[in-house]
């Protein structure tokens, strides 16, 4: 009789080891897949954002434009991954003023004007350029708290001129 209550329990062992391996793989496999989703929604977006930047460009327009046309004389760009390095340049020879850029690592971006984090706005602008689109919602919660000057998305900058 104990040999068979053992085997019992062996069984019962081994079935939830069982139902918790495969809960464990199940979610694992629902976080990976989200990340994928994720990643995804955001290289859409940029890539959307890039081709009418470029249009933009190919139709001899600029986003200083619609910075000028809004009235915006100085800005502070959000954000120095890919996006908010081509908006400097695109910028920083125009009449619109970057007086800092604002990014989390701020001690990994080298540029010509100052480089602060988040928690670190020195001044006021005229607006905030926000080009990590991905996460814009985020970022002007965040940036609402700490600042009372507009904070705008490169994406409503090139979907508006």
């Amino acid at each position: 009789m104990k040999k068979t209550g053992a085997i019992w329990s062996a069984l019962v062992g081994m079935l939830a080891g069982s139902v918790i391996s495969a809960n464990f793989v199940g979610n694992y496999e629902i976080k990976k897949r989200n990340k994928a989703e994720d990643n995804y929604s955001k290289f859409k977006e940029f890539y959307e954002v890039l081709i009418q930047w470029l249009t933009i460009k190919q139709n001899g327009k600029s986003l200083a434009e619609y910075l000028e046309k809004n009235e915006y004389h100085s800005v502070a760009i959000y954000g120095m991954k890919e996006l908010g390095q081509r908006l400097y340049e695109e910028l920083k020879d125009s009449g619109i003023e970057i007086k800092y850029i604002i990014d989390k690592n701020a001690q990994e971006v080298y540029a010509d004007v100052p480089v602060v984090t988040p928690d670190a706005i020195p001044e006021a602008v005229d607006v905030i350029i926000v080009t990590a689109i991905h996460y814009f919602d985020q970022i002007l919660e965040d940036l609402s708290s700490k600042v009372d000057y507009d904070v705008i998305s490169i994406e409503d900058m090139v979907y508006g001129i």
